[in-house]
């Protein structure tokens, strides 16, 4: 009976009335996965052209930290105008960030741009969700949902193919003007196929936390330009402010009436608390893959861009693999798989430290970046109903909310942690292979600490539920 039900939803799924909008949501979350995997590719061509290798983690952690105060404030937008609008003026602003990296004249116009592509990405994926609240009738939602997942996947293959065939002809602008181009078609065609504006139903007293968001924000700034201060004290100061940021950040969470995180938020005593801090240490592990291994590959390796962007992307996809072949799993294999991944990924990165020091034929780098995507991607589809399990009464949406909030603050700090290794390495001044060879040690050495902080967490979390079961058997 069930099988026959779900068979009947994918066909209703997949009929004219749907498919033209499905289209519009896979194609906007497409745009995005796409882009970030085509800058990867191409910003070693920029880094050699504007220079400003120090600043080499800066257009991630601006691009994240900004799509996450856009896609907070979302769910306001399309309440107050609908889903359409909101959409097209996050594809148009995510166009505009393309066009300023397109003419860009050094490494801070880059930034910069990537600074607005984020206010425009984030806004246009919460609204794409949003839509599929609004669009589409309940029992199509998990279907949409996992089409729309679908599109990361492709991405894999297009963004390192479009960004590493300009790449290599010398014209990594150009990579970015088909960026703008696709997301000028988007525009108007989400504008022809999407339903005509329906506001969605939200409470008359909801507002955006923005003084919790700018913190995250904040944080991930401190963090950022702490990669590029020479001075020991300043960089310290830069350290502790960030670490600061994120302590209020949490303190006024608690606090407030609606919050962005659940109420026992990073507690080392809770079920949720701890998976909050596991899926923050997983993201910051996986983070320095797609900003430093291209440029490590290429200049200590010989590659070209296109050949850098594949080996790297094998990592991305791995993690998608990883993730569709384990989700089913049941009974004890979640635990063991959540104590194996941050294990694999710290084996991973620790072969990648050790290989790029040594003369060994470059496919032998495949399967350590291979293996940090799996050990990420067998533990995430776990990580997401740990915490959402484990959430206090009343804090369900909060729990449900946090999982994306916390991937994307992890992959910003992240970022912005890389760029203190590697520019504390030497990569800023890397003029010699000598010096870019010590940073392509330091960065996943030191990323493998995260990894093993997860691991910690890992067991901690098993611990965890063994004593709530065993006082759930005395009981």
């Amino acid at each position: 009976m069930e099988q026959g039900a779900s068979s009947t939803e994918w066909r209703d799924l997949l009929k004219w009335t749907w498919l033209p909008t499905l289209a519009i949501l896979m194609s906007g979350v497409l745009l995005q996965s796409m882009n970030a995997l085509l800058l990867t590719t191409v910003l070693p061509s920029i880094a050699d052209e504007l220079g400003g290798a120090a600043m080499l983690s800066l257009p991630a952690s601006a691009y994240v930290g900004s799509s996450i105060v856009a896609a907070s404030g979302a769910g306001l937008l399309t309440a107050r105008y609908g889903v359409r609008d909101t959409l097209c003026v996050g594809v148009v602003i995510f166009g505009l960030g393309a066009l300023i990296c397109t003419f860009a004249a050094s490494m801070g116009w880059i930034v910069a741009g990537r600074l607005v592509q984020g206010l425009g990405g984030g806004l246009e994926v919460g609204a794409a969700y949003t839509a599929v609240r609004a669009v589409f009738p309940p029992k199509l939602w998990p279907r949409v949902i996992a089409l729309m997942a679908t599109s990361w996947t492709i991405s894999v293959f297009l963004g390192p193919l479009v960004g590493g065939l300009f790449a290599r002809a010398g014209h990594w602008r150009g990579a970015l003007v088909v960026t703008v181009l696709i997301s000028a078609i988007l525009a108007v065609a989400a504008a022809l196929v999407l339903p005509a504006n329906r506001p969605v139903e939200r409470s008359a007293g909801a507002r955006i936390p923005a003084g919790r968001i700018g913190l995250i924000c904040l944080a991930i700034a401190a963090l950022s330009f702490a990669s590029l201060v020479q001075a020991v004290g300043a960089k310290a100061g830069l350290i502790l402010a960030a670490v600061a940021a994120l302590a209020l950040m949490l303190r006024l969470d608690r606090a407030a009436s609606v919050r962005l995180l659940p109420s026992d938020a990073f507690s080392v005593s809770t079920q949720t608390g701890i998976g909050l801090w596991l899926a923050l240490l997983l993201c910051i592990a996986f983070s320095p893959l797609h900003i430093y291994m291209p440029i490590f590959l290429q200049r200590l390796r010989g590659l070209d861009p296109l050949e850098a962007g594949f080996m790297v992307a094998s990592g991305s996809l791995a993690w998608t693999f990883a993730s569709v072949l384990v989700s089913g799993l049941t009974g004890p294999w979640p635990r063991r798989l959540l104590l194996a991944g941050p294990v694999l990924m710290a084996g991973g990165l620790i072969a990648l430290a050790m290989l790029l020091q040594s003369p060994v034929p470059t496919l032998a780098l495949v399967p350590a970046i291979v293996l940090l995507g799996i050990g990420i991607g067998q533990a995430w589809p776990f990580v997401g109903p740990t915490i959402m399990s484990g959430a206090r009464p009343g804090d369900e949406a909060a729990a449900a909310s946090a999982v994306p909030t916390i991937q994307q603050t992890g992959l910003a700090l992240g970022a912005a942690l890389a760029g203190v290794v590697a520019n504390a390495s030497g990569f800023a001044s890397a003029v010699s292979e000598a010096e870019t060879r010590n940073a392509a040690f330091w960065v996943p050495a030191c990323f493998a600490i995260a990894a093993g902080l997860a691991w910690v967490a890992s067991v901690r979390l098993h611990r965890r539920r063994h004593a709530s079961l065993g006082s759930g058997a005395g009981a």
